[in-house]
């Protein structure tokens, strides 16, 4: 098995927090963008959750300690996993809605609206929709690429992908659709079931997979 160098694995350490740090604080109706642009002080916060995915992820934590606590709390006050221009260590910010969907969520039956923005409107962008997203009035979660470059990405553009339970429930996809056209999304997007994803299957010329288009 190759070893992954110190660096890398850094990186790959500090996404996981920041993944749990959020999910962390959401469960304390913290949404970590809220205390940032509060200038809320959660540094002895962020230190607790740290210990606690120090438990639970041992070999991570290990690698993120020599980049230190301060050091991760310092870059999330400047926007780092807030903001996707501002974020560089990060593939992705990920918003999750309030509550879990009842009964349950079947991977197979999620999809998403994709919504393409030049790189300089996504911060606006992604400020309407994560903060529909913590109310629950969009779907069960919302992702946007970051400032980092992505060698997997097929555009130059940033997506944002809002996700909703169950790509047949025609009636809750179209009602996300509807509310993502009142918050200003009005050009045309289209709609991916997860299921595609997995296959790696990607719009090409003369074909596409979008399951929906509105």
């Amino acid at each position: 098995m190759e070893e992954i160098d110190p660096e890398s694995l850094a990186g790959i350490a500090y996404g996981f927090f920041v993944i749990y740090l959020n999910r962390e604080l959401h469960a304390r109706d913290k949404p970590l963008f809220e205390l940032v642009e509060q200038g809320t002080d959660f540094e002895d916060e962020i230190r607790e959750i740290f210990e606690r995915f120090r438990e639970d992820y041992p070999e991570l934590a290990e690698a993120l300690l020599p980049v230190g606590i301060r050091a991760v709390y310092a870059s999330l006050m400047e926007g780092e996993g807030s903001l996707p221009s501002k974020t560089t260590r990060t593939y992705w910010i990920v918003q999750d809605a309030p509550t879990p969907s009842p009964g349950g969520i079947d991977d197979d039956q999620v999809g998403k609206w994709l919504i393409f923005t030049a790189a300089g409107d996504a911060d606006d962008a992604w400020r309407k929709i994560r903060g529909e997203t913590v109310k629950g009035t969009l779907g069960i979660s919302a992702k946007v690429s970051t400032a980092k470059p992505n060698p997997d990405s097929r555009d130059e553009r940033s997506v944002i992908y809002v996700y909703t339970r169950d790509w047949a429930d025609e009636a809750d996809v179209m009602r996300v659709r509807e509310r993502l056209r009142e918050l200003g999304f009005t050009e045309r997007i289209g709609y991916k079931r997860n299921i595609e994803t997995y296959k790696g299957e990607y719009s090409e010329e003369g074909r596409k997979v979008t399951y929906y288009s509105a």
